[in-house]
């Protein structure tokens, strides 16, 4: 019999022994036939009183917790602001700790924190080095559900991983980039933040696969470690192009468009399709000036509006059965942005 319940709040509800309880959800038999549906029906019952206690208001602080730039960090925040009030009667807020950079020791540290003073759930965006797992794993065993947010940490205890299919991610970048080039000769630049993302990885993996399976013949050459900020990012990209200036594509994992455009602006020969990740301000403004091409974007309110669902779940405040739906790939371009800024973010 499959339930969320603790054995002790089933038998108190059904006036029964932690015994006969534990004897009727395990099927092992031994228990007179109107005691078992006594039970099942104590079980409904309580399904019952955790969806109403929705009804009660009950008021939840999260934790969003993000190692990424200021410009992600920002629409991130916007679409949490933006979609909890939708969440009532529930009534949540949320404590933001973000970084462009986070030093490992940083990362765990807020993670104590917080797990010292208390938390209703914990949305992360972290790298998946073995020390956060375990710090995870400590969260959840406190009794703080952890769901994991654009990049998973998939070795750890967090009960839910929230975005895009990365790996699917990457194979629609090559894709696309393929249909660009075509036959044209030139290499293809892969940038990423950093390689400690497992969905950064992922994203990586599924382009090279991508590449590879169309039987395009150009060379891909990557740079990391930039984090996505303008300054590191772009002298990466200025060295690789005075030693390579062929550079014919561009997929963006992980950010820094603005800087990698000027750097491709000095060689001799036009990048023709620029691909980045993500509807932040850098990306909207360069759409709508033409200097990339397109953007792999998801629904940011749909994954903030899944994260607080499932810690909802974790509080038995909604159905064991309910499901989040997966994050879809979608493509904008400058022929489908919003006319204005605001309107990614509605209020």
């Amino acid at each position: 019999m499959s339930h969320k319940f603790p054995l002790k709040e089933i038998a108190f509800q059904a006036g029964v022994s932690l015994a006969t309880v534990d004897r009727v959800v395990n099927g092992r038999g031994g228990v007179r036939l109107a005691t078992t549906k006594r039970i099942e029906a104590s079980i409904v019952e309580l399904q019952r009183q955790s969806e109403s206690a929705l009804q009660t208001g009950t008021r939840f602080t999260i934790d969003v917790v993000m190692e990424t730039p200021k410009r992600f960090s920002q629409s991130v925040r916007n679409a949490f602001e933006a979609e909890v009030p939708a969440l009532r009667p529930a009534s949540f807020r949320c404590r933001f700790h973000t970084s462009e950079v986070f030093g490992k020791s940083d990362t765990l540290s807020i993670l104590k924190r917080i797990r010292s003073r208390g938390s209703h759930g914990v949305v992360l965006k972290a790298s998946g080095e073995h020390d956060v797992a375990v710090e995870v794993n400590r969260l959840v065993a406190a009794g703080i559900p952890v769901v994991t947010y654009v990049t998973d940490i998939p070795q750890s205890k967090r009960i839910a991983y929230v975005g895009v299919d990365n790996e699917a991610a990457g194979r629609t970048a090559a894709f696309l980039i393929g249909n660009f080039i075509n036959q044209r000769a030139g290499r293809v630049l892969l940038s990423m933040s950093s390689d400690q993302f497992v969905g950064e990885r992922e994203r990586d993996a599924g382009f090279r696969a991508g590449f590879k399976q169309s039987g395009l013949k150009n060379q891909i050459v990557s740079i990391s470690e930039g984090f996505g900020k303008d300054q590191q990012t772009g002298a990466q990209v200025a060295a690789l192009v005075e030693a390579q200036p062929d550079i014919c594509a561009v997929y963006s994992i992980g950010g820094g468009n603005r800087a990698i455009v000027n750097a491709l602006g000095k060689q001799r020969m036009p990048c023709i399709c620029f691909i980045g990740h993500d509807l932040d301000d850098d990306n909207v403004d360069l759409l709508r000036s033409g200097s990339i091409s397109m953007v792999i974007q998801h629904d940011l309110r749909q994954d903030a509006r899944s994260a607080c669902q499932l810690i909802l779940k974790y509080h038995r405040l909604l159905p064991g059965d309910f499901v989040i739906a997966q994050a879809a790939i979608g493509i904008t371009t400058a022929h489908n942005l919003p006319e204005r800024s605001n309107d990614l973010f509605p209020r």
